[in-house]
């Protein structure tokens, strides 16, 4: 006969009450198979565990040794249910979750970090920063489970969510004629005569390409100056005077001395943050932080 968890159970009740009338009304069963299921027991195990007589019953040497032992694997088979139903909620484990440099400047972003710990405190968040370009390229071989990217062209792999709408500015020298001026925006057509600082396309923001639809839109070709992968980078360029920029509004929190930062008046001046994961994980880790990040 096999030795099942059940029979550790019956033991430890009997080995407790030391009675086994008690035992069987503690399990809720009656005496009889309860003393059958132990005389399998010991006969499994080939040695006496309890000691019964018309009075009382003991446990043996054997059976003081075996208690210590039955109790722990019962908690650790217990431990493991509790665990495994705890990550079927996604209330522990692991998650992987890149962004972009400018992603953690937004308001949303601290805001469903400080909900996910505070929810899911056993979770080990593990955050990197990423272009988007990379980001695809780790969630696609599961370096990691979450990403927050600018803009939606993945591949069908994938999936996003949209999660708000980032403005998007122009970064002028402070003391160029446009951040000078009373008015508080400026109209794209303004800019088709200034010198133009970008990111590289490998930088992967999806900004490079939504400039110049938004010159384009505005009747002019951008005439580029130079081009970097930071935006760090390019609000320094523009300092120096290599030209002007056009930026997600939340890096206005990057200071940088000598510049300024005015709206553009037009509809198309905004840069969305997606969420986004592989269109096959079906992780409550994810589940749960794609509702949170949605909501905060």
């Amino acid at each position: 006969m096999g030795i099942e968890l059940r029979h550790l159970r019956y033991f430890i009740a009997v080995a407790e009450e030391l009675h086994f009338s008690r035992a069987a009304e503690r399990l809720g069963m009656s005496q009889p198979p309860l003393s059958q299921q132990i005389r399998d027991l010991e006969s499994a195990l080939g040695v006496r565990l309890l000691r019964r007589t018309n009075r009382r019953v003991e446990l043996t040497a054997a059976g003081q040794f075996y208690l210590d032992a039955a109790k722990d694997i019962v908690a650790r088979v217990d431990d493991a249910g509790d665990m495994a139903r705890r990550a079927e909620r996604g209330e522990i484990g692991e998650l992987q979750v890149a962004f972009t440099r400018s992603t953690p400047l937004s308001d949303v972003f601290p805001r469903a970090i400080r909900a996910f710990r505070d929810a899911y405190p056993a979770v080990r968040l593990v955050l990197q920063e990423r272009n988007t370009l990379q980001q695809v390229e780790c969630l696609l071989d599961g370096r990691q489970q979450v990403g927050l990217v600018r803009g939606t062209r993945v591949p069908p792999a994938l999936v996003t969510h949209k999660l708000v709408d980032d403005p998007l500015v122009a970064v002028l020298r402070a003391d160029h004629p446009l951040a000078r001026r009373k008015r508080g925006s400026l109209q794209m057509e303004e800019l088709a005569d200034e010198n133009f600082v970008v990111f590289v396309r490998a930088a992967g923001t999806g900004i490079h390409d939504q400039l110049l639809t938004m010159c384009r839109n505005a009747g002019f070709v951008p005439r580029i100056a130079q081009e970097a992968g930071e935006s760090s980078t390019m609000i320094g360029l523009v300092a120096a005077g290599m030209g002007v920029a056009v930026l997600p509004r939340s890096l206005r929190q990057v200071q940088v001395k000598g510049v300024a930062y005015v709206a553009i008046d037009s509809p198309d001046a905004a840069s969305a943050l997606y969420l986004t994961h592989r269109r096959d994980d079906a992780s409550p880790l994810v589940k749960a932080f794609m509702k949170l990040m949605l909501k905060a």
